[in-house]
């Protein structure tokens, strides 16, 4: 075979370090761009990106030459200093270490697109907490509650 194909699609959940709400209304949109600049910029496709206060949905479509943790250690080195250099906050601005990383086929596209979409309305009657936790039961992984969060 010549050629080689894939069709990764990747959901990718993370917080802001203590789960502080610190991502404001007024500038969260212009991070998510920036984001999506990063992710763009690496060889992926951006699908899309939504979140709250405290936590960030980023949906791509995964180019098989990156490696996850790359990624998501260069969308989170760059976003928290674009936040400094563009002087968001009067305090630093951290990502929490670790992060989820589900994957998705072709098919569901829509689900989790519509998912990530509504997350200011999803939370407000779930916590981000809870919606982790859940997503991590929904597939079957295996973790420690006291080291999900810090």
């Amino acid at each position: 075979m010549a050629d080689s194909f894939s069709q990764l699609y990747i959901h990718l959940v993370f917080a802001v370090q203590g789960r502080h709400a610190q991502i404001e209304k007024s500038w969260k949109q212009e991070l998510y761009s920036y984001i999506a600049g990063i992710i763009k910029n690496k060889g992926n496709k951006p699908i899309i990106i939504n979140g709250t206060e405290d936590h960030v949905h980023i949906f791509f479509g995964l180019n098989p030459k990156n490696a996850i943790s790359d990624l998501v250690r260069d969308i989170k080195n760059n976003s928290s200093n674009y936040i400094h250099e563009k002087n968001y906050l009067k305090g630093r601005f951290y990502w929490q270490e670790g992060y989820g990383a589900f994957s998705y086929s072709h098919s569901q596209i829509n689900d989790v697109y519509n998912y990530i979409q509504n997350q200011e309305k999803h939370h407000a009657s779930k916590s981000f907490r809870e919606e982790y936790i859940t997503m991590l039961q929904k597939y079957d992984i295996i973790f420690d509650m006291g080291k999900i969060f810090e």
